[in-house]
């Protein structure tokens, strides 16, 4: 019995999942051995106050003790609004110039319900932005708590890549180290409240403003 209980859990995708895991760990390593490249890119404090149709309306903090966790080379908290829009969105980016001394993006789905948020779907939308061959893919992620709902929308982006798959973010990190020499990567994440429960005009929200912000987010994150 404790035999087919091994080999059960040795087949799971949850054995799958550790031991690429452990893998990609140890190729990382391997990069590591051999020197890094450190990108040169801009402050995001001079992120444009305006893009396309929307306007910076209020400039987030973050708190020390948030950062000490976070562990970011570099962060950005804005509250964007338009008027053709029927709420305000919250940008916040979180860019770290190398992975290798175990800075890392924190993920929303990991983040949001230890602050109290409530998931109660998820799942991957494309989205078509100027500049691109192809539409970026981006998680959808939807939360609720005392009465509050939200579309978080959000991705890693790296190297002329955006990803939204946190394994596939791990694979290509370690791609990058060996054959470029680089482990910097940016978490980005776009809050759009709910308003009047219509998860669908919040996601549509959502993507114009991601639509708006891209072409920017990529003259300050390194290419």
């Amino acid at each position: 019995m404790h035999t087919e209980n091994r080999t059960h859990f040795l087949s799971s995708r949850y054995a799958r999942a550790g031991t690429a895991i452990l893998v990609l760990q140890a190729a990382l390593f391997y990069a590591a051995s051999r020197g890094e490249q450190i990108p040169s890119s801009q402050p995001l404090d001079k992120f444009p106050e305006r893009a396309g149709e929307w306007r910076t309306v209020q400039r987030g903090v973050i708190e020390k003790e948030v950062q000490q966790v976070l562990r970011a080379d570099d962060t950005l908290s804005r509250v964007y609004a338009s008027a053709g829009a029927p709420s305000a969105v919250n940008l916040f980016v979180a860019y770290f110039k190398t992975q290798r001394a175990g800075q890392a993006p924190h993920s929303p789905k990991n983040c949001l319900p230890g602050a109290g948020w409530v998931p109660s779907s998820s799942g991957v939308i494309d989205v078509q932005v100027a500049g691109e061959p192809q539409p970026i893919p981006i998680n959808r992620y939807v939360v609720s708590r005392a009465g509050e709902k939200g579309v978080v929308l959000y991705w890693y982006q790296s190297r002329a890549r955006v990803v939204a798959n946190e394994y596939a973010a791990k694979f290509w990190l370690v791609a990058d180290s060996i054959r470029y020499h680089r482990s910097d990567t940016a978490l980005v994440r776009v809050w759009v409240p709910v308003v009047s429960n219509d998860e669908a005009v919040a996601t549509a929200t959502g993507e114009r403003f991601v639509q708006a912000l891209f072409p920017e987010l990529r003259r300050y994150l390194p290419s």
